[in-house]
Protein backbone atom coordinates (compact mmCIF):
# COMPACT_ATOMS: atom_id res chain seq x y z
CA UNK A 1 0.00 0.00 0.00
CA UNK A 2 2.69 2.72 1.18
CA UNK A 3 4.20 2.17 -2.09
CA UNK A 4 1.76 2.66 -4.20
CA UNK A 5 0.54 5.80 -2.38
CA UNK A 6 4.14 7.14 -2.94
CA UNK A 7 4.23 6.09 -6.61
CA UNK A 8 1.63 8.64 -7.03
CA UNK A 9 3.18 11.22 -4.73
CA UNK A 10 3.03 15.17 -5.30
CA UNK A 11 4.90 17.10 -8.23
CA UNK A 12 8.17 18.51 -6.78
CA UNK A 13 8.93 22.56 -7.45
CA UNK A 14 12.68 22.16 -8.22
CA UNK A 15 13.53 22.58 -11.64
CA UNK A 16 16.73 21.04 -11.68
CA UNK A 17 14.61 17.83 -11.68
CA UNK A 18 11.92 18.54 -14.30
CA UNK A 19 11.38 15.66 -16.92
CA UNK A 20 11.19 16.80 -20.52
CA UNK A 21 8.01 16.88 -22.46
CA UNK A 22 8.28 14.60 -25.79
CA UNK A 23 7.53 16.69 -29.42
CA UNK A 24 4.56 16.23 -30.92
CA UNK A 25 4.18 16.57 -34.84
CA UNK A 26 1.30 19.33 -36.48
CA UNK A 27 -0.99 16.58 -37.19
CA UNK A 28 -1.97 15.42 -33.15
CA UNK A 29 -1.97 19.72 -32.63
CA UNK A 30 -4.36 19.98 -35.63
CA UNK A 31 -6.10 17.15 -33.81
CA UNK A 32 -5.98 18.54 -30.46
CA UNK A 33 -6.97 22.11 -31.41
CA UNK A 34 -10.43 20.69 -33.31
CA UNK A 35 -11.64 19.39 -30.25
CA UNK A 36 -14.24 21.42 -28.00
CA UNK A 37 -12.71 23.34 -25.23
CA UNK A 38 -15.02 21.33 -23.25
CA UNK A 39 -13.99 18.26 -23.93
CA UNK A 40 -10.92 17.03 -21.67
CA UNK A 41 -8.86 13.85 -22.47
CA UNK A 42 -6.70 12.53 -20.00
CA UNK A 43 -5.10 9.30 -18.62
CA UNK A 44 -5.73 7.66 -15.30
CA UNK A 45 -2.23 8.67 -13.69
CA UNK A 46 1.18 9.77 -15.45
CA UNK A 47 3.93 8.03 -13.93
CA UNK A 48 4.84 5.54 -16.73
CA UNK A 49 8.30 5.01 -17.81
CA UNK A 50 6.87 3.17 -21.16
CA UNK A 51 5.00 6.40 -22.66
CA UNK A 52 8.68 7.52 -24.00
CA UNK A 53 8.39 9.53 -27.05
CA UNK A 54 4.60 9.69 -26.50
CA UNK A 55 4.36 11.88 -23.28
CA UNK A 56 8.32 12.29 -22.20
CA UNK A 57 11.19 13.18 -24.16
CA UNK A 58 13.36 10.50 -22.96
CA UNK A 59 12.88 7.07 -20.57
CA UNK A 60 12.10 8.32 -17.01
CA UNK A 61 11.95 6.31 -13.98
CA UNK A 62 7.83 5.47 -12.72
CA UNK A 63 8.79 7.28 -8.96
CA UNK A 64 10.53 10.70 -10.93
CA UNK A 65 7.45 10.92 -13.37
CA UNK A 66 5.37 10.79 -10.71
CA UNK A 67 7.55 13.54 -8.55
CA UNK A 68 8.16 15.96 -11.66
CA UNK A 69 6.16 14.48 -14.31
CA UNK A 70 3.04 16.12 -14.43
CA UNK A 71 4.12 19.31 -16.07
CA UNK A 72 5.69 17.77 -19.29
CA UNK A 73 2.29 15.17 -19.31
CA UNK A 74 0.31 18.54 -19.50
CA UNK A 75 2.13 19.85 -22.38
CA UNK A 76 0.84 17.15 -24.40
CA UNK A 77 -1.84 18.67 -26.99
CA UNK A 78 -4.29 15.93 -26.19
CA UNK A 79 -3.59 16.01 -21.97
CA UNK A 80 -5.68 17.87 -20.80
CA UNK A 81 -6.90 16.40 -17.50
CA UNK A 82 -5.83 13.18 -15.32
CA UNK A 83 -7.11 11.56 -12.67
CA UNK A 84 -5.57 11.75 -9.27
CA UNK A 85 -5.77 7.63 -8.30
CA UNK A 86 -3.07 8.60 -4.98
CA UNK A 87 -6.42 9.99 -3.46
CA UNK A 88 -8.25 7.25 -3.57
CA UNK A 89 -5.91 5.25 -0.76
CA UNK A 90 -5.22 8.21 1.19
CA UNK A 91 -6.19 11.54 1.70
CA UNK A 92 -4.08 13.93 1.35
CA UNK A 93 -3.89 17.87 2.26
CA UNK A 94 -4.67 21.35 0.82
CA UNK A 95 -1.15 22.00 -0.02
CA UNK A 96 0.22 18.65 -1.85
CA UNK A 97 -3.10 19.82 -4.10
CA UNK A 98 -2.10 22.82 -4.28
CA UNK A 99 1.03 21.57 -6.06
CA UNK A 100 -0.63 19.67 -8.37
CA UNK A 101 -2.58 22.65 -9.52
CA UNK A 102 0.84 24.77 -9.89
CA UNK A 103 2.60 22.30 -12.19
CA UNK A 104 -0.49 22.35 -14.98
CA UNK A 105 -2.13 25.11 -17.49
CA UNK A 106 -5.16 27.13 -15.95
CA UNK A 107 -7.87 25.14 -18.31
CA UNK A 108 -6.65 21.57 -17.15
CA UNK A 109 -8.53 19.88 -14.57
CA UNK A 110 -8.10 17.25 -12.15
CA UNK A 111 -10.36 13.93 -11.70
CA UNK A 112 -10.06 13.55 -8.05
CA UNK A 113 -11.19 10.17 -6.51
CA UNK A 114 -12.52 10.18 -3.44
CA UNK A 115 -10.81 7.98 -0.64
CA UNK A 116 -11.78 4.67 -1.29
CA UNK A 117 -13.03 3.85 2.60
CA UNK A 118 -16.15 6.18 1.84
CA UNK A 119 -17.38 3.98 -0.76
CA UNK A 120 -16.21 0.64 0.72
CA UNK A 121 -19.32 -0.69 2.80
CA UNK A 122 -18.86 -2.87 6.25
CA UNK A 123 -18.62 -5.89 4.53
CA UNK A 124 -16.13 -4.99 2.12
CA UNK A 125 -12.98 -3.03 4.97
CA UNK A 126 -10.27 -4.72 2.76
CA UNK A 127 -9.01 -1.44 1.68
CA UNK A 128 -7.15 -0.23 4.51
CA UNK A 129 -7.48 -0.50 8.34
CA UNK A 130 -10.30 -3.15 8.89
CA UNK A 131 -10.47 -2.48 12.92
CA UNK A 132 -11.09 1.94 11.88
CA UNK A 133 -14.31 3.65 12.11
CA UNK A 134 -16.31 2.62 9.24
CA UNK A 135 -16.86 6.00 6.88
CA UNK A 136 -19.09 4.16 4.23
CA UNK A 137 -21.07 7.27 3.01
CA UNK A 138 -20.02 8.95 5.96
CA UNK A 139 -20.52 13.01 4.15
CA UNK A 140 -19.29 14.87 7.26
CA UNK A 141 -16.03 12.82 6.77
CA UNK A 142 -16.33 13.59 3.10
CA UNK A 143 -16.27 17.09 3.54
CA UNK A 144 -13.62 17.54 5.59
CA UNK A 145 -10.67 15.10 4.70
CA UNK A 146 -11.77 14.72 1.01
CA UNK A 147 -13.55 17.87 -0.27
CA UNK A 148 -12.38 20.72 1.69
CA UNK A 149 -8.71 19.96 0.61
CA UNK A 150 -9.35 19.10 -2.81
CA UNK A 151 -11.67 22.64 -3.40
CA UNK A 152 -8.70 24.59 -1.42
CA UNK A 153 -5.56 23.09 -2.93
CA UNK A 154 -6.92 22.55 -6.71
CA UNK A 155 -9.25 25.89 -6.93
CA UNK A 156 -10.50 26.09 -10.89
CA UNK A 157 -8.43 23.13 -11.71
CA UNK A 158 -10.79 21.08 -10.07
CA UNK A 159 -12.50 19.19 -12.54
CA UNK A 160 -14.66 16.48 -10.43
CA UNK A 161 -14.58 14.40 -7.53
CA UNK A 162 -15.60 10.78 -7.86
CA UNK A 163 -17.02 8.41 -5.79
CA UNK A 164 -15.85 5.38 -7.38
CA UNK A 165 -17.82 2.10 -5.80
CA UNK A 166 -16.37 -1.21 -5.89
CA UNK A 167 -18.86 -4.04 -6.92
CA UNK A 168 -21.19 -3.73 -3.82
CA UNK A 169 -21.40 -7.17 -1.79
CA UNK A 170 -24.87 -6.28 -0.26
CA UNK A 171 -27.62 -8.85 0.35
CA UNK A 172 -30.55 -7.66 -1.62
CA UNK A 173 -32.93 -5.90 -0.19
CA UNK A 174 -29.35 -3.75 0.84
CA UNK A 175 -28.64 -3.61 -2.31
CA UNK A 176 -31.93 -2.37 -3.44
CA UNK A 177 -31.58 0.53 -0.48
CA UNK A 178 -28.53 1.42 -1.43
CA UNK A 179 -29.88 4.39 -4.03
CA UNK A 180 -31.55 5.87 -1.10
CA UNK A 181 -28.28 6.03 1.41
CA UNK A 182 -26.76 7.42 -1.40
CA UNK A 183 -29.05 10.50 -2.04
CA UNK A 184 -28.85 11.19 1.27
CA UNK A 185 -24.97 10.89 1.21
CA UNK A 186 -24.69 13.52 -2.04
CA UNK A 187 -27.38 15.96 -0.43
CA UNK A 188 -25.52 16.43 3.07
CA UNK A 189 -22.34 17.14 0.76
CA UNK A 190 -21.24 20.79 0.23
CA UNK A 191 -23.13 22.49 -2.16
CA UNK A 192 -21.35 23.87 -5.39
CA UNK A 193 -18.84 21.08 -6.06
CA UNK A 194 -18.63 18.77 -8.70
CA UNK A 195 -19.44 15.57 -7.99
CA UNK A 196 -19.63 12.11 -10.38
CA UNK A 197 -20.72 8.64 -8.89
CA UNK A 198 -19.05 5.30 -10.59
CA UNK A 199 -20.89 2.01 -10.01
CA UNK A 200 -19.60 -1.79 -11.01
CA UNK A 201 -22.99 -3.40 -10.71
CA UNK A 202 -25.26 -3.16 -13.81
CA UNK A 203 -28.47 -3.90 -11.19
CA UNK A 204 -27.87 -0.41 -9.39
CA UNK A 205 -28.62 1.50 -12.74
CA UNK A 206 -32.62 1.88 -12.11
CA UNK A 207 -34.49 5.03 -11.88
CA UNK A 208 -33.76 5.33 -7.76
CA UNK A 209 -30.13 5.29 -8.46
CA UNK A 210 -31.09 7.99 -11.17
CA UNK A 211 -32.93 10.16 -8.91
CA UNK A 212 -30.33 9.70 -6.11
CA UNK A 213 -27.68 11.65 -8.54
CA UNK A 214 -30.28 14.33 -9.27
CA UNK A 215 -31.17 15.49 -5.80
CA UNK A 216 -27.84 14.97 -4.69
CA UNK A 217 -25.95 17.36 -7.42
CA UNK A 218 -23.93 14.66 -8.78
CA UNK A 219 -23.22 13.23 -12.53
CA UNK A 220 -23.15 9.42 -13.37
CA UNK A 221 -19.49 8.21 -14.39
CA UNK A 222 -19.87 6.26 -17.57
CA UNK A 223 -17.16 3.76 -17.36
CA UNK A 224 -16.06 0.47 -19.58
CA UNK A 225 -15.50 -2.13 -17.30
CA UNK A 226 -16.61 -5.83 -17.16
CA UNK A 227 -19.33 -5.75 -14.61
CA UNK A 228 -21.18 -2.86 -16.70
CA UNK A 229 -23.32 -2.72 -19.72
CA UNK A 230 -22.04 -0.64 -22.38
CA UNK A 231 -21.70 3.36 -21.91
CA UNK A 232 -25.01 3.74 -24.61
CA UNK A 233 -26.53 1.39 -22.90
CA UNK A 234 -26.26 3.45 -19.21
CA UNK A 235 -27.25 6.59 -21.34
CA UNK A 236 -30.16 5.14 -22.29
CA UNK A 237 -31.12 3.54 -19.15
CA UNK A 238 -30.41 6.46 -16.57
CA UNK A 239 -31.86 9.31 -19.24
CA UNK A 240 -30.47 12.76 -19.42
CA UNK A 241 -30.94 13.74 -15.78
CA UNK A 242 -28.11 12.09 -14.62
CA UNK A 243 -25.81 14.59 -16.19
CA UNK A 244 -27.81 17.70 -15.72
CA UNK A 245 -25.75 18.87 -12.75
CA UNK A 246 -22.44 19.55 -13.81
CA UNK A 247 -19.52 17.78 -15.54
CA UNK A 248 -19.33 14.31 -16.97
CA UNK A 249 -16.77 11.78 -16.51
CA UNK A 250 -16.53 8.78 -18.77
CA UNK A 251 -14.02 6.29 -17.75
CA UNK A 252 -12.46 3.57 -20.38
CA UNK A 253 -10.82 1.15 -18.08
CA UNK A 254 -10.99 -2.42 -19.04
CA UNK A 255 -11.98 -5.03 -21.86
CA UNK A 256 -14.77 -7.19 -21.05
CA UNK A 257 -12.91 -9.91 -21.23
CA UNK A 258 -10.17 -8.97 -19.20
CA UNK A 259 -9.01 -8.41 -15.51
CA UNK A 260 -6.43 -6.05 -14.57
CA UNK A 261 -3.98 -8.34 -13.26
CA UNK A 262 -3.57 -9.87 -16.37
CA UNK A 263 -4.14 -6.71 -18.39
CA UNK A 264 -1.31 -5.13 -16.88
CA UNK A 265 0.85 -8.15 -17.60
CA UNK A 266 0.44 -8.53 -20.92
CA UNK A 267 0.22 -5.03 -21.97
CA UNK A 268 3.36 -3.90 -19.91
CA UNK A 269 5.12 -1.19 -20.50
CA UNK A 270 2.01 0.27 -21.78
CA UNK A 271 3.80 1.43 -25.25
CA UNK A 272 1.35 0.43 -27.48
CA UNK A 273 -2.58 -0.68 -28.81
CA UNK A 274 -1.91 -4.30 -27.72
CA UNK A 275 -6.33 -5.36 -27.85
CA UNK A 276 -7.59 -2.26 -30.11
CA UNK A 277 -10.88 -1.97 -28.57
CA UNK A 278 -12.71 -0.17 -32.05
CA UNK A 279 -15.95 -0.94 -30.97
CA UNK A 280 -15.62 0.81 -27.39
CA UNK A 281 -14.60 3.24 -29.06
CA UNK A 282 -17.17 4.04 -31.54
CA UNK A 283 -19.69 3.74 -28.65
CA UNK A 284 -17.86 6.53 -26.42
CA UNK A 285 -17.53 8.85 -29.92
CA UNK A 286 -21.41 8.13 -30.15
CA UNK A 287 -22.12 8.99 -26.12
CA UNK A 288 -19.69 11.91 -26.42
CA UNK A 289 -21.23 13.56 -29.19
CA UNK A 290 -24.57 13.49 -27.12
CA UNK A 291 -22.65 14.98 -24.32
CA UNK A 292 -21.54 17.62 -27.37
CA UNK A 293 -25.32 18.02 -28.11
CA UNK A 294 -26.28 18.79 -24.57
CA UNK A 295 -22.85 21.37 -23.62
CA UNK A 296 -21.56 19.47 -20.77
CA UNK A 297 -18.27 19.75 -19.95
CA UNK A 298 -16.49 16.22 -19.93
CA UNK A 299 -13.46 14.41 -18.52
CA UNK A 300 -12.40 11.49 -20.72
CA UNK A 301 -10.24 9.36 -18.56
CA UNK A 302 -8.38 6.19 -20.82
CA UNK A 303 -6.43 3.43 -18.74
CA UNK A 304 -3.44 1.52 -20.18
CA UNK A 305 -5.72 -1.25 -19.28
CA UNK A 306 -8.08 -0.52 -21.62
CA UNK A 307 -6.10 -1.13 -24.89
CA UNK A 308 -2.41 -1.03 -24.13
CA UNK A 309 -1.57 2.29 -24.25
CA UNK A 310 -3.51 5.32 -22.76
CA UNK A 311 -2.20 7.71 -24.95
CA UNK A 312 -2.57 6.14 -27.81
CA UNK A 313 -6.13 5.34 -26.97
CA UNK A 314 -6.99 9.02 -26.60
CA UNK A 315 -5.02 9.60 -29.82
CA UNK A 316 -7.40 6.75 -31.62
CA UNK A 317 -10.39 7.94 -29.91
CA UNK A 318 -9.34 11.94 -31.06
CA UNK A 319 -9.10 11.27 -34.80
CA UNK A 320 -12.25 9.33 -34.68
CA UNK A 321 -13.66 12.58 -32.95
CA UNK A 322 -11.97 14.75 -35.39
CA UNK A 323 -12.84 12.75 -38.14
CA UNK A 324 -16.73 12.78 -37.69
CA UNK A 325 -18.72 14.65 -40.38
CA UNK A 326 -20.13 16.89 -37.63
CA UNK A 327 -17.45 18.66 -35.84
CA UNK A 328 -17.54 17.59 -32.33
Amino acid sequence: MRSQIDLFGAPRADATESVAAAEHDTPLTAIAEALPAHLRLGTSSWAFPGWKGLVYAQHETATRLSRYGLSAYAQHPLLRTVGLDRTFYAPIEARVFAEYAAAVPEDFRFLVKAHAALTTSERQRSIGDATARSVFLDAEYAASEVIAPAVEGLGETLGVILFQFPPLVLPPRQLAAFPERLARFLSALPRGVPYAVEVRDAAVLSEAYGSALSEGGATHCYNVHPRMPDVLTQAAQLGAAVRAAGPVAVRWMLRTDQQYASAKEAYAPFDQLVAPDPARRAQIAELLSMLEAEAHPVLVIANNKAEGSAPRTLIELARLLAGRSRPL
